[in-house]
């Protein structure tokens, strides 16, 4: 049997010493000899080394230098030597050994710093968590030494991504930061500052790291961007509106939260991603929203300004779309609100148009337009509801000179492809009496009338500016026959609008700014005008609505309402035609078309007053004294200059530059022919030149066309009750011609038949002269008004025909609203005669 000799164990020959300056752990941190110093593991004495006895002394150096190179060669137990500074730095802080925290956080920093291997990813989880307790204290000092920390942490590019890290809590922490509001100044500045450096440093951590999307939901973002534009609010000075913001310098970063603030904000959102964007956006609306800074809105202003000028240009499209939506949601609001957010937008949509605005083009004015209908609506309603909203109605007259103003703004910026699309939309919203393409107002015919004058506004205003390459482009005819349909209705500021409109249509080499109103002009050569001939587009267009320019020009000068801004309007209309449109053929015309003008005022057919009609000829000398310098006929250039002063000295009232209302005679009716343009001297000068004078002798007599249909000279209302009088008018006169008995006079008249032969004859010649000599779109235009006629007459008797049911023996007609209405009998009620019935 195998026996065992038992061997006595050796004793050491260190005698164990206490260490009095450590202190006892507790036994599942320090293993079971952790009261035996020589014992410990070598991470923890060489961590217990680089803390003095005296805080004071600061970090011993030799021995972080080497704690430094243990982690660096032995990186496997860097976890380790974290876990442990953290255990130290919670007692410490709890103990309110505020010394030594400060040392544990610099050896941490200086670790963090100098080693970068695979292993590190645990070290930093150790180190968050300390950067964690010093944000939870309450003591600013260790709340600033661990913003700090994370700021010098987040300057660090790790090796290998991280998956599961999250800083859900250093948003929080450093958001509060940020919100801070203790008594001492200084303190509360410091901590402000710390929490913004704090989530810049979140930021720069986070949006690089493509495993880091979570930065971007809507529960952080509405933590983060608050809390910058609440340190940007305590600003002083604004940037301006006209000028970008400037780049905060970088001395003062660092002491003034508001800039600093600001220097994160571009950050964040010049970061932000496709996707993101939105999400970045809507906490500064809803910020303006909760602190009321709509209005005054320079705040607002100055923060979507730097909004634009941070973002990537292609995410323009983005902040607009987002500040539409909110106009949206905010439609009920107050006036100064919609009308501080229009200027937002107007800010914002000032910058994106000069780079790429996406699909959003149609969206902003359609949405605009929609707006400025609202506000109409608004207006009108108070304004019938109480007189004592006069204020009210100001304001939202400001709201609506803001959505026109942000209509022009965008819509200059445009290229021209988009500007003349914009413009065909725009047009197409205004209310005509063709079943008004924009929904009539809810308040009547003068909310339809605002409207008209609001988006004729806002049309001009995208016209200026806007040079097409040919003047179809600018004039297609699905835009003129609507735009001069509105400059027939009854209303001076409709038709100067209108007027307006074209000069800047027409007005392709920027010369409507050398005409200062309606005036003799002595040398049109100094006025340098510039001009090209005219394209083959140009004189198809001439030859296809050329006409339509006419009579809108002739019927405008009818008005008995035009004032000086009118006829002004007019006189420059008539000079820009024949720059940019005139040749032979157009100019003969044109002097056709003047000299109609001129018997307008003669004649007196229409009853106009004494002012209307002396400025009609003051305008048409104005214009023949252009005309004849611009051609530079001579005999024509005598005839009309010997006009001019004849009139200068018996006849001052009938010149541009001595009419005036109180300066004007009692009667126009004798007149002398020397005051006076006659076709004959005209005709003859411009044949001596090689003109085609042929049609000088037949007179301008401008052709009805569609546009009546549109107008009828009236608003939109009255056209409809016009219509239905001359309905009811009419058949009332067909049921007297049914009545209408023969009589002997009727048939001696039959008979006599002489007098009709010698109508008839010279009615023939008419017509054959008028097909010699007619311009061929005249002629065009009276047999397609006639055929319009037919159609409309033809239609009528169909309509008559086929709605009306079979006649009974004892049915009734009635005329109801101008519309004839038959009334029949069932046949079980008729009455029969008595040789009817067996």
């Amino acid at each position: 049997m195998r026996r065992y000799i038992q061997v006595p164990r050796a004793e050491p020959e260190q005698v164990y010493r206490f260490n009095t300056g450590w202190e006892p752990r507790p036994l599942l941190s320090c293993g079971v000899c952790g009261c035996c110093g020589a014992l410990r593991p070598r991470y923890k004495r060489l961590v217990d080394n680089i803390f003095p006895e005296d805080p004071k002394d600061g970090l011993v150096k030799a021995d972080m230098e080497k704690l430094t190179f243990y982690a660096v060669s032995a990186p496997d137990k860097l976890d380790r030597i974290g876990k442990y500074l953290a255990e130290r730095l919670s007692r410490d802080v709890i103990r309110h050994r505020y010394g030594y925290v400060f040392i544990a956080m610099d050896a941490l920093d200086q670790l963090l710093m100098a080693c970068h291997s695979q292993s590190i990813n645990l070290f930093v989880e150790s180190f968050l968590q300390m950067v964690a307790k010093l944000l939870e204290s309450g003591e600013p000092e260790l709340q600033i030494l661990g913003s700090n920390s994370f700021v010098k942490f987040a300057n660090i590019e790790e090796d290998t991504a991280s998956y599961h890290r999250r800083y859900d809590f250093f948003v929080s922490r450093f958001s509060a930061m940020c919100h801070s509001s203790i008594d001492d100044l200084d303190t509360k500045t410091k901590i402000r500052i710390a929490g913004i450096k704090g989530i810049q440093g979140v930021v720069r951590k986070t949006v690089n790291d493509e495993l880091q999307t979570i930065i971007w939901e809507p529960q952080h973002m509405d933590k983060i961007v608050p809390s910058l534009l609440f340190n940007m609010q305590t600003t002083d000075e604004l940037n301006s509106k006209n000028n970008p913001p400037s780049l905060p310098r970088s001395a003062d970063k660092d002491e003034n939260p508001a800039t600093l603030a600001e220097s994160c904000f571009r950050e964040l959102l010049g970061r932000a991603a496709y996707g993101n964007m939105n999400n970045a956006i809507r906490p500064v609306l809803v910020h303006l929203d909760n602190h009321q800074l709509w209005d005054p809105n320079a705040f607002a202003v100055s923060c979507f300004k730097i909004t634009m000028y941070s973002i990537q240009a292609q995410h323009s499209h983005h902040v607009i779309q987002q500040i539409l939506r909110h106009l949206d949601t905010h439609n009920k609001d107050s006036p100064r609100v919609r009308a501080g957010i229009v200027q937002v937008l107007l800010e914002t949509i000032t910058i994106a148009a000069k780079g790429s605005v996406g699909p959003t083009v149609l969206e902003v004015f359609n949405t605009l337009l929609k707006h400025l209908r609202l506000s109409v609506d608004f207006e009108l309603s108070n304004l019938l509801a109480s007189s004592g909203a006069l204020s009210t109605n100001n304001d939202e007259k400001v709201v609506q000179d803001a959505i026109i103003q942000t209509i022009g703004s965008f819509g200059s910026n445009l290229p021209d492809y988009q500007r003349s699309e914009i413009i065909m939309f725009i047009m197409g919203k205004v209310p005509t009496s063709d079943a008004g393409a924009l929904e009539l107002s809810h308040s009547g015919d003068r909310g339809t009338r605002t409207i008209q004058v609001k988006l004729l506004r806002s049309l001009l205003m995208v016209t200026s500016g806007y040079k097409a390459k040919s003047i179809a482009a600018a004039l297609p005819s699905p835009f003129l026959e609507p735009i001069l349909s509105v400059s027939l209705m009854e209303d001076g500021e409709l038709r100067l609008l209108v007027l307006h409109i074209l000069h800047n249509l027409i007005d392709r080499h920027e010369n409507k700014a050398k005409f200062k109103g309606m005036r003799i002009i002595p040398d049109v050569s100094a006025l340098k005008i510039k001009r090209d001939k005219s394209s083959k587009q140009d004189i198809s267009f001439m030859k296809k609505q050329g006409q339509q320019l006419y009579r809108h020009i002739y019927v405008g000068c009818k008005e008995e309402d035009n004032d000086q801004k009118n006829f002004e309007a007019l006189f420059i209309a008539f000079l820009l035609v024949t720059i940019e449109l005139a040749n032979d053929e157009v100019i003969i015309d044109l002097i056709r078309l003047a000299l109609a003008i001129q018997d307008l005022a003669l004649t007196n057919e229409d009853n106009l007053p004494t002012y209307n009609r002396c400025a009609i000829q003051a305008l048409v000398a104005g214009y023949l004294s252009f005309l004849s310098q611009m051609i530079a006929v001579p005999a024509f250039c005598q005839h009309v200059n010997k006009v001019i002063e004849v009139r200068n000295k018996e006849a001052p009232y009938l010149l541009p530059e001595n009419l005036s209302r109180e300066k004007l005679p009692k009667s126009l009716e004798t007149q002398d022919k020397s005051c006076i343009f006659l076709q004959n001297k005209i005709a003859d000068a411009l044949a001596g030149s090689g003109y085609s004078v042929d049609r000088l002798s037949v007179p301008y007599v401008p052709q009805p066309t569609d546009e009546d249909r549109l107008s009828r000279r009236k608003s939109i209302v009255d056209t409809v009750s016009i219509q239905v009088d001359l309905l009811g008018v009419n058949v009332q006169q067909d049921k007297a011609k049914i009545v209408e008995e023969i009589t002997f006079e009727t048939l001696k008249k039959a008979i006599d038949s002489q007098n009709l032969e010698e109508q008839e004859r010279e009615k023939r010649r008419q017509i054959i002269e008028k097909f010699q000599k007619a311009p061929f779109e005249e002629i065009a235009a009276q047999c397609e008004s006639k055929s319009n006629l037919l159609h409309d007459k033809l239609a009528e008797i169909f309509e008559l025909t086929i709605s009306r049911p079979p006649p009974s023996p004892s049915g009734s007609m009635s005329v109801t609203a101008g519309h004839v209405q038959y009334h029949s009998i069932p046949v079980y009620e008729m009455k029969f005669p008595d040789l009817c019935v067996y």
